[in-house]
């Protein structure tokens, strides 16, 4: 089992920056990719951001390319998504996922799921 924790969330004007945390336990070994997702409401869970645990390839929402980026410290069991020039549409839940067999852009082929952190942007 891998257990998930996110972090940094908070309330921000627009154009700002935050900093999202997800540290992993348990079984860290065994992740092969990490994802971020977030989930307004009302709305279905959209793909954020994705990276090889191990380094590597990273994988971006077209809504949020260019202004977010993820990366890792395998030292720190960590993965985290930098946002910046945040809009009002960004506020979501965020989540970070993590799977044994592969890094996606599809929130059903991720095993463990942290419990999420808040972002909300004012305009």
């Amino acid at each position: 089992q891998v257990q998930l924790v996110e972090s940094g969330g908070g309330l921000v004007q627009a154009g700002a920056s935050l900093r999202l945390s997800c540290a992993a336990s348990g079984r860290t070994f065994s992740i092969f990719g990490v994802g971020w997702f977030r989930q307004a409401p009302g709305k279905q869970r959209e793909f954020v951001a994705a990276i090889l645990w191990n380094g590597g390839s990273s994988y971006y929402g077209e809504s949020v390319k260019g202004r977010f980026t993820i990366s890792r410290d395998n030292a720190k069991n960590s993965v985290y998504l930098q946002m910046n020039s945040l809009k009002p549409e960004d506020t979501a839940v965020y989540y970070c996922a993590a799977d044994p067999r592969t890094v996606s852009r599809y929130e059903t082929n991720y095993d463990y799921w942290g419990q999420g952190t808040q972002v909300t942007v004012s305009s």
